[in-house]
């Protein structure tokens, strides 16, 4: 019986799963409606200077990097499977490398920034 990689691509899928639905709502009350309505520890905390005080341990950057990446996959495996339930003629030897290498580069996009910051 061929070995497959598909175990460790569904585990990194349900893991993005876990991590968008506890920090993304979260993200989206302080960015969109605490920030937004005034509230001024939320203001400061986005400012240039707070997110390079909030994000300057190293351990910080490295949460932040797996909180990005780890959706980014998620997001990937739901589109490739999407493609797939749908019957798109697409060959799976493109599409595969296609829809985790978008989430490849996004992750890599998230640490040069990360570095960078």
């Amino acid at each position: 019986m061929k070995r497959s990689n598909e175990v460790f691509l569904w585990s990194l899928f349900s893991a993005g799963g876990v991590v968008a639905a506890l920090f993304i709502p979260a993200f989206i009350f302080v960015t969109g409606i605490v920030s937004a309505l005034g509230w001024q520890p939320a203001q400061q905390a986005f400012s240039h200077d707070g997110v390079q005080q909030l994000l300057g341990p190293g351990i910080v950057r490295v949460v932040v990097g797996v909180v990005v990446a780890l959706p980014l996959i998620h997001a990937a495996h739901r589109i490739r499977h999407l493609i797939i339930d749908l019957h798109a003629p697409v060959p799976d030897l493109v599409l595969a490398p296609a829809c985790y290498g978008a989430a490849l580069a996004g992750t890599a996009l998230a640490i040069v920034f990360l570095v960078q910051l």
